[in-house]
């Protein structure tokens, strides 16, 4: 966008009059982000925020109330020691650690080494609902009558274009 000698005028008396930089925007026909781009590289005055931090609160002055004091330590007299005697220090005793016991998780069963089909029968979530469970074909996990299903050759295009 190309800002005139025109527009920057009008800008600035709009910004002076303390119109809201989407205000400005619509009425020069551009965005508000435009209007504080511009008024940024202007160095126009900073404009007072939309959050009111310093104004009065909704009505009525919060009060403050003391900081209660909680109990306190007596004064330490010159007569009492500042530390037991050393052979009443003993170090803490070790408290046991309850360690858990280690649960092995199962290895690792790849393809290769199952041995019934994993092919879904029936609607998930009913009675009826089981796994094929033949003997899989080896590196697939599916029989040979469900791989032959599962794994579709793709065909050549060249086939159909005939």
């Amino acid at each position: 966008m190309e800002w005139s000698e025109e527009t920057i005028v009008h800008l600035r008396a709009l910004w002076a009059d303390g119109h809201s930089t989407a205000e400005i925007g619509r009425r020069l026909g551009v965005s508000k982000n435009a209007v504080v781009g511009k008024a940024h590289r202007l160095d126009l005055s900073a404009r007072p925020s939309p959050i009111r931090r310093d104004g009065p609160s909704l009505g009525h002055a919060r009060r403050t109330l003391p900081r209660a004091m909680g109990p306190t330590l007596p004064p330490l007299s010159s007569a009492q020691p500042l530390m037991a005697p050393s052979h009443a220090i003993m170090p803490p005793r070790p408290r046991p650690v309850a360690v858990p016991p280690r649960v092995q998780a199962p290895p690792p069963r790849p393809y290769g080494r199952l041995v019934a089909c994993c092919w879904p029968i029936g609607e998930p979530g009913t009675r009826e609902f089981h796994f094929c469970d033949a003997e899989s074909v080896p590196g697939k996990p599916y029989c040979p009558e469900h791989a032959s299903l599962a794994y579709v050759k793709v065909r050549d295009r060249r086939e159909d274009a005939a």
